[in-house]
């Protein structure tokens, strides 16, 4: 059974608000083996997924974890869901951030997947660096709103971390990446093939979480360029 099968039963359970004893009853099994289904740790035969894909009213694709769209239809990019919206969300905590992770964690193997191709060192090790730094800052701030926590933690003091020294160290390893890049074509190094066949043929589940973060970010960089021109106007 696909790997995201078991994270995304469990993920509607939660959305649909009803407990696994709830749930079971109505897939007509036990709870034991509903709560063996969700954590991965039995396979379910086809009669269950037929029952789980009525019962959550979704296709048997999206709980196999091979679209992203809930009917089975292909995606387009103005048909994505914005999970960065939570106005009439009902998804809140632990489940967006579950599907919020879970973007990212696939985004991020398809990129790597993608690096790996180029068989370039110094393209990769710029990449990760670039990734890395911005978890640290991200986990930095989640780590510095705790009151009573230890600045000493970190080795990057205090102060030079407001002033933007993460910032910069990511600047960095996007130049370091360019210029990686630029001299791996120019010695005619191998590239991906990244056309959208390609890579909805190379990535068939990953590169449905791709399409998202690549919508949602060009929505978020597209209104931040809308409020601008705006203020210019006045």
């Amino acid at each position: 059974m696909n790997a995201e099968f078991s994270r995304t039963l469990s993920l509607l359970r939660q959305e649909k608000g009803v407990s696994q004893r709830t749930a079971a009853a109505a897939l007509g099994i036990s709870q034991a083996l509903l709560s063996h289904y969700e954590n991965g740790i039995r396979e379910p035969g086809l009669v269950f997924v037929v029952k789980a894909c009525d019962y959550y009213s979704v296709s048997a694709d999206f709980l196999l974890g091979r679209t992203l769209t809930r009917d089975g239809a292909t995606i387009s990019a103005e048909e994505l869901y914005d999970i960065s919206d939570e106005k009439n969300n009902s998804m809140k905590g632990g489940v967006l951030a579950l599907l919020s992770k879970k973007l990212l964690v696939n985004s991020v193997g398809v990129l790597f997947g993608l690096l790996g191709r180029t068989g370039s060192r110094e393209a990769i090790q710029a990449a990760s660096g670039y990734l890395s730094t911005a978890v640290y800052t991200v986990y930095r701030r989640l780590y510095d709103a705790v009151p009573g926590n230890n600045p000493d933690f970190f080795s990057v003091p205090p102060r030079h971390f407001q002033a933007g020294i993460a910032e910069a160290d990511m600047k960095c390893c996007e130049a370091e990446l360019a210029d990686a890049l630029a001299a791996h074509v120019k010695a005619k190094g191998p590239m991906p093939d990244m056309t959208n066949d390609a890579l909805a043929r190379d990535y068939p589940v990953l590169y449905q979480s791709v399409l998202q973060v690549v919508h949602n970010t060009g929505e978020r960089v597209n209104a931040i360029s809308g409020s601008r021109k705006k203020q210019e106007k006045k």
